[in-house]
């Protein structure tokens, strides 16, 4: 009931998780009654000759291979089709049954994750260790930030995850004990209608979805939260706080939500200026239509009457400025409601927030009181209201129904969620250099600058008022044009919707300072930067961070940053932002270019040499963790990592990627959504109040940074022996269903970069992780951890590392992440891949990964001193073989079709369409079984 790469709940260390006989039970019984009404289903569309065919392929796949490849080779293409879609099917039935039951299991425990939190943390305070004042002030800057990105590793359309949470919800339904049995019957019915139309629905995407496309998932699951997730939850976090004795800030916003979905710029040529546009527009409109239904739903609480109860004079005459103002509305409401100020007051605000939404979308001058002109204004309002009863004794209300809006607007605003933009570093220094060489003012061209030398001159120019492009634009050239194109865009944006729409520009590929440098060159051309004079504050209307994505470019990260906040230009910027500069980190290139043990380590120095010199300037480090779905590219339990990070490296806030199929797998059912939340928030609270000092002995920590030294040196040694191997390219090509990828409609960024020699290099980590996923080898979540662990123990440090797995967080979130990595890699099933698909020269690559594995399955036990992967989680290790009994006949499938298809040409798009489809749907299928894609 657990995924092995994300063991939900995230909040693994704030309860046991343990699953009761009972709930397992319940469980199963729920699964046997889903899987009887799907072979029905099969049966009365397909006829049972279907349903016996699933039947013999699912025995076979684990009894006669022999006899199991005849039966599979004998199939034509269109009963491919159905046997595909019936064991996917299987997988999405089981897996929205599994996220119920987790949401069962997990709420069943005596106390939540902030309600375990608080206790620590007044436990400490109560020990003198933590001051309220400091705790205050703490969780005033407290903010965790979910980033949805529109990474393509979802493989299932929005239309199938909506019916599967009503198969969920009717389900439910069914399990519950007070509910009267008259209703079994009737929802019973219901959930054989649910499971039929599940198998009538077309699990694939007809076309490749766009940027909107992406972007109206992300706007899905953002107002499920904002309706039914976070207003909870958020009282339940004032709720804890008071036990502390403090109150948060009313516009406190400890948590809030960003997206990349059309801002993500980096290898995606779909994302233009006109795209990023349309889908701020369309978060708009959704984020006011979300704000005014709140208001709605609050209105009709709002019935307390001035005949009872005062209101303030305030309220009063914020109520006469909104009859001045609109007329019309005053008429409409008065005659029922001229005696509840309250209900009076959100009625204004709802036409406001109407008229507001008109005005932009009209493109009409704002009309004052008439609609509002910024967010501030809508939480003025709001917090009118709110003092208002305060002020008169209502502090049931004041602290119930209105703090709750008012909280939950403040965490979304009226976009849902802050766009970060993303841009390859190359595309900046192309339109400098355009720019500059027009200009004739350099003794070399622009792209002949030593690195000092374009730093200099960046540097100087960051500082200048002067325009690079001058008043006429309609000369420059393509790259110049696009970059400015796109920093106009922001400046409209930020024009149109408000200071939240944007705030950040991320440069991947950051090498050196010089490429932050660029971006804000060309922020100024636009006017979304102005250094004017020191003796001037200066305006920043974006912040700009470094992306760092390699081993090497982490290794540089602490030293980039000094040379960053050292540089007078660039520090003036970070003071216009609040003194705070934003570092992303990224886990899926390091990774795929070092192997996971020093992709990890390398990241966690990286951490705490960035924690040390932010320090030092008095800066305030906000990191921003790019993480994947799968243990292969940073995924695992957010709660768990956040919890993992050096002490000190946390300061409040904290931005986090939430990637594809982590989404769907988090958020579906709101009520796992709101233990996921909750579990990641309260691990920020708790990593920042109680993990601010390094409290292992510095001997201690010496020898521990030795040993994980020593495992991510040789790690990465074995990692890039393989990958560097010119038989390693040709083996995952064949004997992976990678080429099949780009034929999948599940993201708009192409698989490959673009203009590369279509070597490993050009390949991104998606699609890296995705092959090896499907094969079930999942290399890059494990491969080269066995040979760190044994050089490690070899060189005398066996102890350390058991002592390291006790007691340092980071060591054991790493060791677990791989433990259940391993747990889901099964080289069994790949030898199917490797014998069917694989050239001869695969036999020996093959036998390097066999023999890693083995080695390090064998390490990860002596050190966690088990006797078997998964030894304390009984229930995971029953619910993955339940999966394989699935899984078997899917993978031997996907074997079967991909060599049939790969007969056809060298291009898999040369086979017949029912062939295509039917492999796609055995990667549909697979990636469900797995719950995890890339």
């Amino acid at each position: 009931m657990i995924d092995a790469d994300r063991r939900e709940p995230d909040v693994a260390q704030f309860g046991s998780g343990v699953s009761s006989d009972e709930q397992h039970t319940a469980l199963r019984a729920s699964v046997r009654q889903l899987t009887t009404l799907l072979g029905e289903a099969l049966s009365r569309h397909e006829g049972p000759e279907l349903l016996a065919l699933v039947e013999r392929v699912r025995v076979l796949a684990r009894q006669d291979d022999g006899e199991l490849v005849a039966v599979l080779g004998s199939v034509d293409d269109a009963t491919a089709v159905q046997l595909a879609r019936a064991f996917t099917a299987y997988f999405q039935l089981v897996n929205v049954t599994e996220q119920l039951h987790r949401w069962r299991e997990v709420t069943g425990q005596a106390a939540g994750p902030l309600t375990q939190t608080v206790d620590r943390v007044a436990a400490a305070v109560e020990a003198g260790e933590l001051d309220t004042t400091l705790v205050a002030e703490v969780l005033g800057k407290v903010e965790y930030r979910p980033v949805f990105t529109a990474h393509p590793t979802e493989a299932s359309r929005r239309t199938v995850l909506r019916l599967l949470r009503k198969v969920a919800e009717t389900v439910a339904l069914l399990e519950d004990r007070s509910r009267p049995a008259s209703q079994r019957p009737r929802d019973e019915r219901r959930l054989a209608e649910l499971v039929d139309l599940v198998w009538q629905t077309d699990e694939l995407r007809a076309v490749r979805p766009e940027p909107v496309d992406e972007a109206r998932t992300a706007v899905y699951y953002l107002r499920s939260i904002a309706e039914d997730v976070v207003p909870d939850l958020l009282e339940e976090l004032d709720r804890q706080v008071a036990r502390l004795g403090l109150e948060l800030p009313a516009t406190a916003r400890p948590l809030r939500f960003g997206t990349w979905a059309g801002g993500d710029r980096d290898g995606n040529p779909n994302v233009t200026p006109a795209v990023t546009l349309e889908i701020l527009r369309l978060q708009f409109l959704s984020g006011t239509a979300e704000l005014v239904g709140l208001v709605e739903e609050a209105l009709t609480e709002m019935t307390s009457s001035t005949r009872v109860v005062p209101c303030s004079e305030a309220l009063r005459e914020s109520l006469e400025v909104d009859a001045a103002a609109l007329p019309v509305t005053w008429s409409t409401i008065r005659r029922l409601n001229a005696d509840e100020p309250y209900r009076l007051k959100l009625s204004f605000v709802r036409v406001r927030l109407q008229r507001t939404r008109d005005r932009v979308v009209n493109g009409t001058p704002h009309e004052p009181g008439r609609d509002y002109a910024s967010f501030d204004e809508l939480v003025a309002d709001l917090q009118l209201v709110r003092d208002s009863m305060l002020a008169h004794g209502d502090d049931l209300t004041g602290n119930g129904t209105v703090l709750r809006l008012l909280r939950t607007a403040v965490a979304f605003g009226t976009q849902l969620a802050t766009m970060d933009v993303r841009e390859h570093s190359g595309k900046h220094h192309a339109a400098l250099a355009e720019l500059f060489d027009r200009l004739g003012e350099l003794d070399a061209p622009y792209d002949e600058l030593e690195r000092p030398e374009r730093i200099a001159l960046l540097s100087a120019e960051m500082g200048s008022r002067r325009p690079l492009a001058g008043a006429a634009v309609s000369g420059l050239g393509e790259a110049a044009t696009a970059s400015l194109d796109l920093m106009g865009t922001i400046r409209q944006a930020l024009d149109l919707y408000g200071a939240d729409t944007v705030e950040t520009y991320i440069v991947s590929m950051t090498h050196d300072v010089d490429d932050l440098f660029a971006a804000v060159v060309l922020a100024r051309e636009a006017g979304l930067v102005d250094l004017g004079s020191p003796e001037q504050p200066a305006t920043a209307r974006i912040g700009f961070a470094p992306l760092f994505e390699t081993v090497a470019e982490l290794e540089l990260a602490g030293p980039l940053l000094e040379a960053l906040l050292g540089d007078p230009s660039y520090r003036r910027v970070v003071t216009a932002r609040g003194d705070v500069q934003e570092i992303m980190l990224g886990y899926s290139d390091s990774s795929k270019d070092a192997g996971i043990a020093a992709s990890q380590w390398q990241i966690h120095r990286a951490q705490r040499a960035l924690r040390d010199i932010a320090a030092a300037h008095g800066v305030t480090l906000r990191l921003f963790h790019g993480r994947g779905g799968s243990v292969g590219r940073g995924g695992g339990p957010t709660a768990e990592a956040i919890m993992a990070q050096p002490n000190g490296s946390l300061v409040g806030p904290i931005k986090i990627t939430e990637q594809g199929e982590v989404i769907s797998d988090k958020y579906s059912l709101p009520g796992l959504g709101r233990w996921n939340l909750e579990g990641a928030l309260a691990a920020v609270i708790e990593a920042t109040l109680l993990h601010r000092d390094q409290q292992l002995p510095p001997d201690v920590l010496a020898d521990w940074d030795a040993a994980m030294g020593q495992v991510a040196g040789a790690g990465q040694e074995a990692y890039r022996a393989l990958v560097r191997d010119p038989a390693l390219l040709p083996f995952f090509v064949e004997a992976t269903p990678v080429d099949a990828l780009g034929s999948m409609n599940i993201g708009s960024r192409p698989a490959k970069r673009p203009g590369g020699a279509g070597g490993l290099d050009d390949l991104r980590a998606i699609p890296w992780v995705f092959g090896w996923t499907q094969s079930r080898i999942i290399l890059p979540g494990w491969y080269g951890v066995g040979s760190g662990l044994a050089a490690a123990r070899e060189a005398g440090r066996g102890e350390s590392l058991r002592e390291m797995y006790g007691s340092w967080a980071f060591f054991r979130t790493f060791l677990s992440n791989v433990q259940m990595t391993l747990a889901k890699t099964d080289l069994d099933i790949a030898a199917r891949y490797v014998r069917a698909l694989a050239p001869e020269s695969g036999a020996e690559v093959f036998a390097a990964i066999r023999a890693e594995h083995e080695r390090t399955v064998a390490e990860v036990l002596e050190v966690t001193g088990q006797s078997e992967l998964l030894e304390h989680a009984p229930v995971l290790r029953r619910t993955l073989d339940l999966r394989d009994t699935y899984l078997a006949p899917l993978h031997a499938l996907q074997v079967a079709l991909l060599a049939r298809a790969r007969e056809t040409g060298d291009d898999i798009a040369d086979a017949s369409p029912e062939l295509q489809r039917a492999l796609l749907l055995t990667i549909n299928g697979i990636a469900a079984g797995l719950r995890n894609t890339g």
